[in-house]
C-alpha cells in the first residue's frame, strides 16, 4: 500500500462520520460474510473486534462494523462473489466512490456498500504479502505464514489470531480495545500472551498491557 493518499475522494464532514453509525447498522455478521465467500482459495479472515469474539466463543459487546482482511492480490477473487455491491475505498477521513485501481492501491479499506439503500456490509481490508506470509502493514518485518495467524471456529469461519488483533488495537487504546484486551487475554495461552508482549515490545516499547501480560 502506498503511504501517500491518492487524489479526489470526498471529505466527509463531521455530520457524515456522524451519520456513518446508521450506515452500518445493518452490516453483515461473520456467519454471513463466510457463507458469501465460501469456496474463497485465498486465505481471508475476520478482523478486529469479531475476530476476538470468535476466538472467545461468543458475542460480547456490540460492533458498530465487521471488518475481514484479504492478501491484497486476492482482492479481485472477494470482488467476484459480491457482484451487485460497490467498493468504496475509505482512508483517513475520506470516501473514494466505487475506486479505481490506483486509489485501492493507495490504501488498504474497502468498504462494501449497498448501491439501493446505500448502507455498508462489510470492510475489506486489503493486507501486504508476500505469496503465502502476511506482512504487518505498520511494521513490515513483523511476517507470518498465513497458516500460523487464521483460526477457524467450529462451524468453519476463519478469524486473525488474538495476538495479532490486540497488536493493532493497542496503538490507539480506546475504550473498546482495552475492554477486548481484558476479556481476550484470559483465554490465551502463555504461549500467545508471551508472543503478544514480544509484539508490543517491538512496536509500542513500555506499552501498558505488556506488564499486564
Amino acid at each position: 500500500m502506498g503511504e501517500q493518499l491518492p487524489s479526489g475522494g470526498i471529505e466527509l464532514s463531521a455530520e457524515e462520520i456522524e451519520a456513518l453509525d446508521a450506515r452500518w447498522s445493518s452490516c453483515w455478521t461473520p456467519g454471513e460474510v463466510a457463507r458469501r465467500l465460501g469456496g474463497v482459495g485465498a486465505p481471508w479472515y475476520v478482523a478486529a473486534g469479531w475476530a476476538l469474539e470468535l476466538f472467545r466463543g461468543g458475542p460480547t459487546r456490540v460492533h458498530g462494523d465487521i471488518e475481514i482482511g484479504i492478501p491484497a492480490a486476492a482482492f479481485g477473487e472477494v470482488r467476484d462473489r459480491l457482484p451487485g455491491y460497490v467498493f468504496d475505498a475509505a482512508g483517513s477521513g475520506r470516501i473514494w466512490e466505487d475506486a479505481a485501481p490506483e486509489v485501492l492501491a493507495a490504501v488498504h479499506q474497502t468498504w462494501v456498500r449497498d448501491p439501493v439503500s446505500g448502507d455498508y456490509l462489510v470492510d475489506v481490508f486489503r493486507e501486504p504479502h508476500d505469496g503465502d506470509t502476511w506482512i504487518c502493514r505498520r511494521d513490515e518485518g513483523i511476517r507470518f505464514p498465513y497458516e500460523e495467524i487464521v483460526r477457524r471456529t467450529g462451524d468453519g469461519i476463519p478469524y486473525l489470531v488474538p495476538e495479532l488483533v490486540l497488536l493493532f488495537k493497542a496503538k490507539h487504546l480506546r475504550p473498546k480495545d482495552q475492554w477486548d484486551f481484558e476479556a481476550t487475554v484470559p483465554h490465551m495461552s502463555p504461549a500467545q500472551r508471551r508472543g503478544l508482549a514480544g509484539l508490543l515490545d517491538r512496536m509500542h516499547p513500555g506499552h501498558s498491557w505488556i506488564t499486564d501480560l
